[in-house]
């Protein structure tokens, strides 16, 4: 019996253990193109941020306007020359509305300032008598402040121009964008369905039509904040007898409602320096503890139950998507988080599936002990807050998402049996 050869009984070398296999390059390479366009992407997109924004601004104000346009559709207009006034008439809104604060701010504000060196006066006089204290004098405070920033006047005057440039070319982006958007309705929203299957075509415009939804509650809840912010303030400057009540009381209810982030302190400033400087400290500081106060009940009592009511949100998912909003995309962010935050919640109320809670002692409170008054069932009502709350939240959610897709339905319905005009 022969035996077989040694070099038959082993495996067949595939490759040169003392060298790579010959996909290891190839793979290096992939994994070098993939890592540079990964940071080329990031570049641009880091790039394009300002016009991302822009664009989804623009999408969020064409979503706002909609509604104006489709009423002026329903009675005759082109659609065109529908979505161009609705626009222009919203811009003329708006800039009649800076005219005619901007020029009381500018005065005050001149006035203000012209009174700083007597207030700083009065402080350093007060500081001396009171605590001994020795603060310098405001010329000398003057030319410190002319030394150390006189230098920089050139710089500051050059960001401020490029600022302008920049803010002005926002604002054409997102009017022309807006526009076209507004301009083009059904037959943008049929270019993005073409590539979607049936199916995917009515989720996303059932969640387009939620998504405006949202956003014109969204418009209406503010306005509704920015009225009771103007009242309660009209009322309290007519009672300290502050001049231009009616004009401060409008222009703090719109600016702490409509301007993020910065909107309540600038609000708050305008009739705090319209008292200091017309009337006197006692009724600047009467008007500041005024705007604390109103301030805290509207975060209290009046904004979570309009929020509530118009967004179905919660008030501290409400503060804290403000927040994330804000620091990703500054203050525009902050004003477009709670509709998106919104829709977003709406959208996931509909779609997303939900499943019943496991019984445990940490999805409710506990009992209290003794003094629990029973049911006419015969069930403590301790019993029903403990076990039925969580249950209760469920079906609070499952009713939000209800009532969005039923709202959105009765306004198609509805635009379906109004009869066309013209």
């Amino acid at each position: 019996m022969t035996r077989a050869p040694e070099d038959a009984a082993q495996p067949p070398v595939l490759h040169d253990s003392r060298r790579p296999p010959r996909w290891v390059p190839r793979a290096l390479l992939m994994a070098t193109v993939a890592v540079f366009a990964a940071l080329a992407v990031g570049y641009a997109l880091g790039q394009l941020r300002g016009l991302i924004v822009n664009l989804v601004i623009a999408f969020f104000v064409g979503l706002a306007l909609e509604p104006i346009v489709l009423w002026l559709v329903r009675h005759g207009w082109r659609r065109g020359l529908a979505a161009f006034v609705s626009l222009i008439g919203s811009l003329v809104v708006v800039l009649v509305v800076m005219a005619l604060f901007g020029n009381l701010f500018v005065q005050q504000l001149i006035q203000l300032v012209e009174s700083l060196p007597e207030l700083y006066a009065q402080l350093r006089d007060y500081a001396q008598g009171t605590w001994g204290a020795t603060l310098p004098e405001s010329d000398a405070l003057l030319r410190q402040a002319v030394d150390q920033f006189g230098t920089d006047v050139a710089t500051g005057t050059l960001l401020i121009g490029t600022t302008i440039v920049g803010v002005v070319f926002a604002a054409l982006t997102i009017l022309l964008v807006t526009y076209y958007l507004l301009a083009a309705g059904p037959q943008f929203r049929a270019s993005v369905c073409r590539w979607l299957t049936p199916n995917r075509q009515t989720d996303v415009l059932r969640m387009w039509e939620i998504t405006q939804l949202k956003v014109s509650d969204f418009i209406n809840s503010r306005i509704v904040l920015a009225a009771l912010s103007a009242a309660f303030t009209f009322v309290f400057l007519l009672i300290i007898d502050t001049p231009y009540a009616l004009p401060l009381s409008v222009f703090t209810g719109v600016v702490s409602q409509f301007v993020p982030t910065i909107g309540t302190y600038l609000a708050g400033a305008l009739p705090v320096a319209v008292a200091l400087t017309s009337q006197g400290l006692p009724q600047a500081v009467g008007v500041l503890v005024f705007v604390i106060a109103y301030q805290q009940l509207e975060n209290l009592v009046f904004s979570p139950k309009v929020s509530a009511r118009a967004l179905e949100m919660n008030p501290a998912v409400s503060f804290v998507a403000v927040l994330a909003f804000g620091a990703v995309f500054g203050p525009l962010g902050a004003f477009l988080a709670l509709p998106i935050a919104a829709t977003i919640q709406a959208v996931g109320n509909t779609y997303l599936h939900r499943y019943e809670l496991v019984e445990s002692h940490l999805l409710s409170d506990p009992e209290r002990t003794g003094g629990a008054e029973t049911t006419e069932a015969g069930e403590t009502s301790e019993a029903d807050d403990a076990t039925g709350g969580t249950s209760r939240r469920r079906r609070a959610n499952r009713r939000a998402a209800r009532e969005a897709a039923r709202a959105v339905d009765e306004r198609r319905e509805g635009e379906d049996r109004q009869p066309p005009h013209g």
